[in-house]
């Protein structure tokens, strides 16, 4: 199972578009687009789990490419670092 990344993501997306568009490349695990906590709109990115070899060609396909005048950044979820929720320096 492999988590990608999908970013700069219309405000307007909604589930069903964002699951076909990676459907066409294998099966959708699960999807989770981010969204704004009172208006609803999609914060401009999601996370889609699929199989590794799905997901990879899922990444290879969908990378660059537009979705309504948006050209879209997808790749594998990477590890997040916060440096600004570091704390109070002591």
């Amino acid at each position: 199972m492999l988590k990608i990344y999908a970013g700069n993501l219309p405000t307007d997306v909604t589930d069903d578009e964002l699951t076909a568009l990676f459907a066409a490349h294998g099966r959708v695990r699960s999807l989770e687009v981010v969204r704004e906590v009172f208006s609803g709109r999609c914060r401009g990115f999601a996370f889609i789990e699929m199989e590794g070899h799905e997901a990879r060609a899922a990444i290879a396909a969908l990378n660059g490419k537009s979705l309504r005048e948006n050209i879209l950044r997808v790749n594998e979820e990477r590890p997040r670092t916060n440096k600004r929720m570091g704390g109070r320096r002591r």
